[in-house]
C-alpha cells in the first residue's frame, strides 16, 4: 500500500499523527487492559410512535468485558424476557408493547473482567405520560366592565417543551396586548375588561411538540356587564361619570401574585433563558418598565416582550446575578415588584482524571476537580466501587487527586471520579494498566510512502511499549541512524522528513527498543515532480457584459495525473461547478466562461490544482471596465458677459481612467431640450472656461468618456443668461433661386438661434448690377427671401446680406455675383451634315446658336431622330421619338443603336437652365445596310451512315437584302480534338434546308450556320449530332421511321426528355451547378477559339484545358461583324462616354470582337441520333 503526503493529504497526515500523540498511552487490544466504555445512551424518551426504545453500552477491553445494569441503584434483570439483550455489547432494547412504565427510572452500565470495572454515568429512561386535561364543568365568568379577571389554564404535566395559546371555537388566537396578557404558566390575566371581550369561548390550548400532541380545555364562558345598561333611567352623562369615578383605579400587580410579597427570588441554571414577568390591574391600563437595581440591564441580551410585561435576557451568566425591579404605572399612581436572581451551575470539569499506562515500580496520580454552583461534592470509586471498600495499599487519596507509587501488575484497576451538587452529576472513568510488553509495532510493514519534491514526508511508526521505548529511523542502504536538521522523529515514532529532494527517495527501517526488547519494520519512500500551474490571460481588463474566459494550464508527475484535480474560487470562495441559474458561468475543467459580466465578477481568481500529493494555485486579478458614473456637483463662477468657469466632481471611473469630458449646453430657443455639444475637456481636468454667446439662458451638463465608452449625462446646471449684442456674422449660402425671366428670388441661409445675439433680427439685401458706378438699392425683410425684378435678362448682379438686430449691425458683408432669371433660347441650331459611321452607328454636327441667343447659361445640346420607314420592305414607322443630350458647348455629337437599312429624321435643339429652345429643321438620312442576326433555329431533321439533313429559319432581323447562307460543319468526337472545319456556300436565300453528303458514319458533328448579306455574315447558331453505323443498320432509319409502335416510342422519348429538362430548369434557377462551361470546353466554337488565340496572346484560364490542333479562321471573306451600338455608350449623364467638354471618349469600333462566332443562339439536338 502506498501512502501519499502532500497537500490536503500533508494536512490530514498532520492531525493523523497529532492524534497519535494525544493517544499514545491507548494499549492495543492484543495486550490484556482494563475495560473501556466507549459507547453509552443519554437520556432516553420513550415516545410512543417508536417501535422499540434502545438503551446502549459497548466497552472495550481484553479479556473481553462483560456486561451488569443498575436501575435507581439496585441490580437489574437482564435476563427479562421483555427485553433483547445484544451479543457482546451491554446494549438492550425494550420493545413498544403493553404498559412499559415500569421501565422508567435511571440506569448505570458495568462494564468488567478480571482486571477491573469500568461504569457509564446514569442513563434516565423517561416513559412519559399521555397529557389530558381533566374533565370538569367550569362555570361562567360574570364581570362588571373595567373590573380585573384570571382566566386559569392549569395544563396538565407533560414531556417539555410546552406550548401554550388561547384560541376561540373557531381556533382563532385571542388577541393580546397591555391590556390582555398570557403568563408563562398559561393563565390568560385581563388589566380592565371590557364589553368586547364578552363570549362563550375561551378555550385553552397545550401543545406538546415532542409527544406530537396537543390538548383542550373545556371551552370558557366570560360576560361582560356594561355600566351603561346599569341603570335604564339615568343619561349615558351620568352613567359615564359614575364609571369613571368608580372603576379608575391605580395599579395593582396580579403577576407576581399578592401572595408573594413585594419581592422574590428566581434560580435561574447558567445558560439557561431567564423570563422575569410583571402584570398589573387598573384603570387605565398600566404600563410596565424594567430596570436592574444596582446596575444596567444587559446590553444586547435583554428583550422587552408581550408589551414590556417580561423580560427575557438569553445565555445566563454570573454577571446577571443580581436584583431587578418592575414597576407598573398609570396617572393615578404605581406599584412595584423586585427579582432577586440567583445565578447556579451544574458540575463542569476544570480536571478530568486521565488514563494511564504505567510499567512495574512507576508512580503515579490522577486528579480530579470540578465547578459549579452550588461547588460539587467529589466522590471517587474503584472498580464501580466505593473507594474506601476497595483501596490499594500505597494509594493516598483525597477530594482532588490520588496519588500511587511503585506500582505492580495487581494495581490495575479502573478509578471513577464524581462530581456532584443539586443540579447535576458528571462521572469520569480513569484507566490504570501497569504493563511489561515488548514494543509492538502498530504500523504495517514494507508500507510504501510517496511525497513531492519540496515539500515534508511523514513516514510511521506508531508502537506501544511499556516501560518506554527509544525510537530511531535508518536508510536500509546506510545503515546507520538519521541525522540532520532536516530529520525529525516525533513521540509516537512517525519520521518527518523536511525539504525532501530526489535524493531522499529509497528505503527506511524504524527500529523501537525498550527493557524488554526491540522491533523493526520497513517503509519505502517515492519522490515525485511539483505539479506546476498557470492561468491566463493574467491580470485581464474586461468590458462590462463581455465575456470572461480564463484557463488554466496544468502539469504534474505522470504518477498523479489519476488524482488530479482542478478547481476555480473567486476571493477565496470556491465555484460550483455550473451553479448559476441562468447558466452565465459555465466551467469546463481548465477552463472558466463567465458571459455578460458585471461590475459584481471583479475580483481575484485561482485556479487550485490538487493532487495526491500536493496542490498548488495561480491566481489572476480580473478587473471589470465600466462607463464612468456621472459627473456630479457642477457648479458655475467667474459669470461674464461672454464666458463662465464650470466645476464638477468627477465620477467613478470603473477602473478605466476618464481620457475626457463632453459638456453640452441647453438653450437653444427654437429647439428646447435639445442638448447640443460645446466643449470637450482633458480627463484630467474637472474644470474649464466656456465661450457663450450672446442673448442665450444657457445650462450646462457633462458627460465622463472613457475606453469603454460614455457615461450618463450629469445633472444640469444652474442656469447662466448672457446679456444681448449685435450680430457677429451674416448669413452665407448666398443664392437665386429659380425664377422667371428678369426676376431674382434671392435666397441664404437665416442665423441660427444661437447666433442671433439678440432679439429684433432682420436682414440688410442690397444689389447693384455687376462692377456699375451707381448706387447699392437695398431692402430690409426678417425673413430668409427676396423677391427682385430687373430690367435684363440673365444679367449679373452684385449681392450684399447684412444681418442686423435691435442692438446694431453685423459685420460688413461680402460680395456675391447673382444672376438674375433665365428665358428659354430663341433660336435653333443648323445641322451641318450626318455621317454614317456603320449601319448603326452615325456622327451628326451643327452650328452653336450665339451666346446672346441663350437668354441664360447654356447646358448644351439635344438630338432628337426618329425612324420613318425600313428599306427593305419599305414600310413606315409611327413616329417614336428618341432622344440624346449632349452637355456643354459643342457642335457634334453621335448617335448610336440605329436601325440598319432604314430612313431616319433628325433634329438638334439647345437648352438652358429654364429648359430647350426651338427645334432644327428635320434632317434626313438612311442608314447602309449591316450583317444579319443569327437564323432563328437550325434543326437536324434526317440523318444517315453519311449524309444529314439540316433545316433552319430566317434571322429575326436581315438588316439588308439576304444573300445566302454560310453553313460550316467538323467533327467533334467526345475527345480534345477537332476535325478539319468544311465550308459550304448556299446561296440561294430563300431555301430553308441542305442535305449534307460524304460523311463519315458512327460520328458525331457540329454544325454552324450563318446568314448573310453584302455585308457580310451575321453570328452563327450551332447544332450538333451523329451519324447512323454501317451495315444492316444503315437503313434501319428508314424502316422503322413509319412504324407505329416507333412512333409511340419516340413520343414517349420526348414526354421523358421534357420532364427531365424541366427538373434541370428548376434545379438551375434554385443555384444548382448547370455545367455549361464544361461542354464549351470539350466543343469550343472555333471561331471563338481562334479570337481567343489572336486577341489575348499568352493569357490562359487555368481551368481551361488546351485543345490539341488548331483551328483555321472563320472569317475569310467575312467582313467586320456590326454591333447593335447602345445609347448607354454615347448619352450623357452617368452612362456616357464623353469628357467633361463632351467630346467622345475613344474611337469607335465598328465590332466588338473581330470575327467573334458568338453560339448565343445554339441549342441542343431536339432530334433522336443514334450513336
Amino acid at each position: 500500500m502506498e501512502v501519499l503526503l502532500g497537500g490536503r493529504g500533508l494536512i490530514v497526515s498532520l492531525i493523523c499523527f497529532l492524534f497519535k500523540f494525544c493517544t499514545a498511552t491507548e494499549i492495543p487490544l492484543s495486550v490484556q487492559q482494563v475495560p473501556t466504555i466507549i459507547k453509552q445512551s443519554k437520556v432516553q424518551v420513550a415516545f410512543p410512535f417508536d417501535e422499540y426504545f434502545q438503551i446502549e453500552c459497548e466497552a472495550k477491553g481484553n479479556p473481553e468485558p462483560t456486561f451488569m445494569w443498575t436501575k435507581d441503584d439496585k441490580l437489574f434483570d437482564l435476563s427479562d424476557s421483555r427485553i433483547i439483550v445484544s451479543n457482546n455489547s451491554g446494549t438492550f432494547k425494550i420493545p413498544n408493547e403493553g404498559h412499559i412504565s415500569h421501565f422508567q427510572g435511571k440506569y448505570r452500565c458495568f462494564a468488567s473482567n478480571k482486571l477491573g470495572v469500568a461504569m457509564s454515568e446514569e442513563i434516565e429512561f423517561i416513559v412519559p405520560n399521555v397529557p389530558k386535561f381533566p374533565k370538569e364543568k367550569i362555570d361562567p365568568i360574570e364581570v362588571e366592565e373595567g373590573d380585573p379577571i384570571v382566566l386559569p389554564c392549569n395544563p396538565p404535566k407533560g414531556l417539555p417543551p410546552l406550548h401554550i395559546y388561547w384560541m376561540n371555537i373557531e381556533l382563532e388566537h385571542i388577541k393580546q396586548d397591555e391590556r390582555v396578557y398570557m403568563s408563562q404558566k398559561g393563565d390568560l390575566y385581563f388589566a380592565n375588561v371590557e364589553e368586547k371581550d364578552s363570549r362563550n369561548d375561551y378555550c385553552c390550548f397545550a401543545a406538546f411538540p415532542r409527544l406530537r400532541t396537543i390538548v383542550q380545555k373545556m371551552p370558557m364562558k366570560l360576560t361582560v356587564n356594561s355600566l351603561r345598561h346599569a341603570n335604564d333611567s339615568s343619561s349615558s352623562t351620568e352613567i359615564g361619570s359614575k364609571a369613571n369615578s368608580i372603576k379608575q383605579r391605580k395599579p395593582r400587580l396580579l403577576l407576581p401574585p399578592p401572595e408573594s410579597g413585594s419581592e422574590s427570588s428566581i434560580t435561574i441554571l447558567k445558560g439557561d433563558t431567564l423570563l422575569l414577568e410583571c402584570f398589573a390591574e387598573g384603570l387605565p391600563t398600566p404600563k410596565v418598565s424594567w430596570n436592574k437595581i444596582g446596575g444596567d440591564l444587559p446590553k444586547g441580551s435583554e428583550t422587552k416582550e408581550n408589551h414590556t410585561n417580561t423580560l427575557k435576557i438569553e445565555n445566563v451568566s454570573y454577571w446577571n446575578r443580581g436584583n431587578y425591579r418592575c414597576t407598573a404605572n398609570n396617572f393615578l399612581g404605581s406599584t412595584t415588584h423586585d427579582f432577586h436572581v440567583i445565578v447556579e451551575e451544574p458540575p463542569r470539569w476544570t480536571k478530568k482524571p486521565q488514563s494511564g499506562v504505567y510499567s512495574t515500580g512507576s508512580s503515579g496520580i490522577l486528579l480530579c476537580e470540578a465547578e459549579g454552583e452550588p461547588e460539587p461534592t467529589i466522590k471517587w470509586r474503584v472498580n464501580g466501587s466505593p473507594i474506601d471498600k476497595n483501596p490499594f495499599a500505597g494509594d493516598v487519596v483525597s477530594p482532588g487527586e490520588i496519588s500511587f507509587t511503585n506500582l505492580q501488575p495487581n494495581h490495575t484497576a479502573v478509578y471513577q471520579c464524581e462530581a456532584s451538587n443539586a443540579h447535576g452529576t458528571i462521572l469520569a472513568n480513569a484507566n490504570i494498566d501497569v504493563v511489561d510488553v515488548r514494543p509492538l509495532i502498530q504500523t504495517e510493514d514494507e508500507e510504501n510512502y510517496a511525497t513531492v519534491v519540496g515539500y515534508s514526508a511523514f513516514l510511521h511508526c506508531e508502537y506501544f511499549a511499556s516501560p518506554e521505548a527509544i525510537v530511531s529511523w535508518q536508510k536500509v542502504e546506510e545503515a546507520k541512524p538519521l541525522e540532520g536538521r532536516r530529520y525529525h522523529i516525533h513521540e509516537n515514532g512517525t519520521l518527518q522528513i523536511n525539504k525532501t529532494t530526489e535524493d531522499d527517495a529509497g528505503s527506511y527501517s524504524c527500529w523501537v527498543e525498550n527493557a524488554k526488547g526491540k522491533t523493526a519494520v520497513t517503509a519505502t519512500l517515492d519522490i515525485r515532480n511539483a505539479t506546476k500551474l498557470q492561468v491566463s490571460p493574467k491580470n485581464p481588463r474586461v468590458p462590462k457584459l463581455h465575456t470572461l474566459e480564463l484557463h488554466c494550464e496544468s502539469k504534474c508527475d505522470p504518477h498523479l495525473k489519476h488524482s488530479l484535480k482542478l478547481s476555480w474560487s473567486k476571493n477565496g470562495e470556491a465555484f460550483e461547478i455550473n451553479a448559476t441559474e441562468d447558466g452565465r458561468i459555465i466551467i469546463d475543467g481548465a477552463n472558466l466562461t463567465i458571459s455578460n459580466v458585471t461590475s459584481e465578477d471583479q475580483g481575484i481568481y485561482s485556479c487550485s490544482a490538487q493532487t495526491a500529493l500536493d496542490s498548488v494555485a495561480d491566481v489572476t486579478q480580473v478587473t471589470i471596465l465600466d462607463v464612468p458614473d456621472p459627473p456630479e456637483n457642477l457648479h458655475l463662477s467667474e459669470r461674464q458677459n461672454r464666458s463662465v468657469r464650470l466645476t464638477w466632481d468627477a465620477g467613478n471611473d470603473h477602473n478605466s481612467h476618464i481620457s475626457e469630458y463632453i459638456v453640452e449646453f441647453e438653450g437653444n430657443k427654437e429647439e428646447p431640450g435639445r442638448w447640443e455639444e460645446l466643449a470637450r475637456v482633458q480627463g484630467k481636468e474637472t474644470t474649464v472656461i466656456l465661450s457663450l454667446a450672446p442673448y442665450v439662458r444657457y445650462q450646462f451638463r457633462v458627460i465622463a468618456v472613457n475606453e469603454v465608452g460614455r457615461s450618463q449625462p450629469s445633472q444640469p446646471s444652474d442656469h447662466h443668461e448672457t446679456p444681448p449684442a449685435a450680430p457677429d456674422k451674416n448669413p452665407q449660402n448666398i443664392r437665386v433661386q429659380a425664377s422667371q425671366p428678369k426676376e431674382m428670388i434671392i435666397r441664404w441661409e437665416p442665423l441660427k438661434s444661437m447666433e442671433q445675439n439678440g432679439p429684433g433680427l432682420e436682414y440688410r439685401v442690397m444689389w447693384k448690377p455687376q462692377g456699375a458706378p451707381v448706387e447699392w438699392e437695398e431692402e430690409t425683410v426678417t425673413n430668409h427671401t427676396l423677391r427682385v425684378m430687373t430690367p435684363t435678362v440673365y444679367a449679373p448682379y452684385d449681392v450684399q446680406v447684412q444681418a442686423i438686430n435691435h442692438l446694431g449691425s453685423g459685420p460688413e458683408p461680402q460680395s456675391v455675383i447673382l444672376y438674375s432669371g433665365e428665358d428659354y433660347p430663341d433660336t435653333a441650331p443648323v445641322i451641318h451634315g450626318v455621317d454614317i459611321i456603320n449601319s448603326t452607328l452615325v456622327k451628326v454636327t451643327w452650328s452653336t446658336i450665339p451666346k446672346d441667343r441663350v437668354h441664360g447659361h447654356l447646358k448644351g445640346y439635344q438630338v432628337n431622330w426618329w425612324k420613318t420607314k425600313s428599306l427593305l420592305d419599305g414600310r413606315t414607322h409611327a413616329k417614336e421619338v428618341n432622344i440624346l443630350r449632349f452637355s456643354g458647348q459643342r457642335n457634334y455629337g453621335m448617335v448610336p443603336s440605329l436601325d440598319a437599312f432604314s430612313e431616319f429624321h433628325l433634329t438638334v435643339l439647345a437648352y438652358n437652365s429654364k429648359g430647350a429652345g426651338p427645334e432644327s429643321e428635320p434632317y434626313i438620312f438612311q442608314t447602309p445596310e449591316g450583317v444579319p442576326e443569327q437564323p432563328a433555329f437550325l434543326k437536324i431533321i434526317k440523318v444517315d451512315k453519311d449524309t444529314a439533313t439540316l433545316t433552319w429559319g430566317l434571322p429575326k432581323k436581315l438588316n439588308g437584302n439576304l444573300t445566302g447562307y454560310l453553313l460550316q460543319y467538323q467533327i467533334i468526337n467526345d475527345t480534345y480534338e477537332l476535325g478539319e472545319l468544311n465550308d459550304i456556300n448556299i446561296t440561294t436565300p430563300s431555301k430553308p434546308s441542305w442535305r449534307l453528303s460524304n460523311l463519315n458514319s458512327t460520328t458525331k458533328y457540329k454544325f454552324y450556320l450563318r446568314a448573310c448579306t453584302s455585308k457580310g455574315c451575321g453570328k452563327p447558331i450551332t447544332e450538333e449530332g451523329s451519324t447512323l453505323g454501317e451495315g444492316k443498320y444503315a437503313g434501319l432509319y428508314d424502316d422503322i421511321s413509319t412504324q407505329g409502335w416507333f412512333i409511340g416510342l419516340m413520343c414517349a422519348i420526348a414526354l421523358l426528355t421534357l420532364i427531365l429538362l424541366t427538373v434541370c430548369f428548376v434545379k438551375r434557377n434554385r443555384g444548382g451547378k448547370y455545367s455549361v462551361k464544361e461542354k464549351e470546353d470539350l466543343h469550343p466554337d472555333p471561331e471563338v477559339q481562334s479570337v481567343k488565340d489572336e486577341t489575348f496572346g499568352e493569357y490562359s484560364d487555368s481551368d481551361e484545358k488546351p485543345l490539341k490542333g488548331s483551328l483555321r479562321s472563320l472569317n475569310r471573306d467575312m467582313q467586320a461583324t456590326e454591333s447593335a451600338d447602345s445609347l448607354v455608350q454615347y448619352g450623357e449623364g452617368d452612362h456616357g462616354l464623353f469628357s467633361e467638354d463632351g467630346s467622345f471618349i475613344g474611337a469607335y469600333a465598328g465590332s466588338k470582337e473581330k470575327g467573334s462566332v458568338e453560339s448565343n443562339g445554339s441549342s441542343t439536338a431536339t432530334f433522336p441520333l443514334r450513336a
